[in-house]
């Protein structure tokens, strides 16, 4: 009877053990991942260009095996979502993506960008989100030479995943930066958010006449959280500055909206909302649950709260970077990163994703 019950649980063991190996070395639940935004997802397209907004240098990748360009001690959101998906390896940045390689998907992403052209300008060069789009419709010529025909690869990118995250340097290096850019004097926050919205829009509809139809259209966070926030304009360095905050929501109330708008303008079409905002809220007002310790300041940089001046190459970061939900000025560390590329896969609370989470969108 002993035998027995030790040949069962050895037999079971190994069912376990071969089910998980599968998961692990399976197929992709999808296959390409498309990734545009800015540095919260930059992994390496800034690398070579004119650009004060570059993170090639150590202790950037500390816990990653080095530095790559991401703007974090470790992985980014999208990191998290390509492992989730079931990718072997990360997405390449466009910068180097070629061959073959591309089949699996491109990252576009460049830090500094934003929806608007002249965004971010004072930081040097930087690919906007139309010139990401362009950079896609290159992709797309190429992915159309390896298919075969335009068919083949229509066919194959309506299979694809496409994160979108754009606007937050339209108010951090824009609109609330008054003393380089006009924007503040020219549009109220309403008006602004509208008008991001519309030039956000047509690069959408760009994307899915270029083949794309399952779009994660990510929200902004909680810019007025950041530690360079608190740093600058929280009289107590933990009291968030509400001004931009309440900006960014108006911006995320219209993404929510243009889902539905586009979801019913473009039936073979799938988007989604990502509620970034929403999850940074929960991990700054939970911060214990999971496992963080200090909320306003960065575990690299210089000045008040970390923040006044952002990691600059091999300064000394924290020890204790699991405990941080920031690790720069601005960027969240791997630990936050991860809870947020989690619950935008799959999604914890029902506000954390409309209609549907990434993993609902792979697989329909």
């Amino acid at each position: 009877m002993v035998l027995m019950m030790k040949w069962i649980v050895a037999t079971l063991l190994v069912a376990v053990l071969l089910s998980s190996s599968e998961v692990v070395e399976g197929a992709p639940q999808v296959p390409c991942y498309f990734i545009f935004g800015d540095s919260l997802v930059d992994n390496g397209n800034n690398n070579n260009l004119n650009s004060l907004a570059k993170a090639n240098y150590l202790p950037y990748g500390i816990d990653f095996g080095g530095p790559t360009g991401r703007f974090s001690n470790g992985k980014t959101t999208v990191d998290v979502i390509t492992e989730l998906l079931g990718f072997d390896g990360y997405i390449p940045p466009f910068s180097s993506a070629s061959g073959q390689e591309i089949l699996k998907g491109v990252n576009y992403a460049s830090a500094a960008a934003g929806i608007r052209e002249e965004t971010g300008r004072q930081l040097g060069d930087r690919i906007s989100f139309s010139g990401q789009v362009q950079n896609y419709q290159k992709t797309v010529g190429q992915l159309v030479n390896i298919l075969g025909d335009e068919n083949q690869a229509a066919n194959y990118l309506s299979k694809c995943i496409y994160s979108i995250g754009l606007g937050s340097n339209d108010y951090l290096n824009n609109y609330f930066m008054p003393q380089l850019y006009s924007s503040s004097r020219e549009y109220t926050p309403q008006q602004y958010a509208d008008n991001l919205l519309q030039a956000y829009t047509q690069q959408l509809r760009i994307l899915y006449n270029y083949g794309a139809r399952k779009m994660a259209l990510f929200g902004v966070g909680q810019i007025g959280c950041s530690p360079n926030e608190l740093a600058q304009n929280s009289p107590d360095g933990t009291t968030c500055v509400e001004r931009i905050n309440s900006a960014n929501q108006i911006f995320n109330n219209g993404l929510k909206s243009l889902v539905d708008q586009l979801n019913n303008q473009l039936p073979d079409a799938r988007f989604t909302y990502i509620n970034t905002y929403g999850v940074f809220q929960d991990i700054i007002s939970n911060p214990a649950s999971y496992g963080f310790r200090v909320t306003n300041a960065g575990c690299c940089g210089i000045g008040r709260n970390n923040g006044q001046i952002t990691c600059l190459p091999l300064q000394p970061a924290c020890r204790n970077r699991r405990e941080y939900v920031f690790w720069d000025a601005f960027h969240p560390t791997d630990a936050a990163n991860t809870v947020i590329g989690r619950r935008a896969y799959s999604a914890q609370s029902s506000s954390d994703a409309y209609p549907i989470d990434i993993n609902r969108l792979a697989s329909l």
